[in-house]
């Protein structure tokens, strides 16, 4: 999708909650193409099909929870670098140590301001892209 000759970004925001994804959508649409899913198992197609900028992850998922995944997707080559944000309602200090363990790269605690999650996007698609 293009907006004024340039292509967007993909977000690809993985949450089971609904509501949780309608907030996301809300605050990065006007800026970037967001791909919703539910499940660390549709993610993972979704990754490989699409070209992600920065992938949103809950931590509290059925089947395969958000840090599990976390770890799946450092431990494939192609995604090493791939800019990872915890979204998620545990905000203990011991959480946030176990979401940078995992490989995440920054960590949003819900119910998350719309800007400080919009911040976060766009430092983490500017670094990414200075490094490649």
């Amino acid at each position: 999708m293009c907006i004024n000759g340039q292509m967007r970004s993909k977000i690809l925001s993985v949450d089971d909650s609904i509501t949780v994804q309608q907030l996301i959508k809300r605050a990065l649409a006007d800026d970037y193409q967001v791909l919703l899913c539910c499940s660390a198992i549709d993610a993972l197609s979704i990754i490989y099909q699409e070209n992600i900028s920065v992938l949103l992850l809950d931590i509290s998922m059925p089947e395969i929870d958000g840090l599990d995944f976390c770890r799946t997707i450092r431990s494939i080559p192609k995604f090493q670098d791939l800019p990872i944000v915890m979204v998620t309602g545990r905000d203990g200090a011991f959480d946030k140590v176990q979401g940078r363990l995992a490989g995440a790269t920054d960590y949003l605690t819900k119910p998350f301001d719309a800007d400080q999650l919009r911040q976060i996007i766009r430092r983490l698609i500017t670094t990414h892209a200075l490094l490649h």
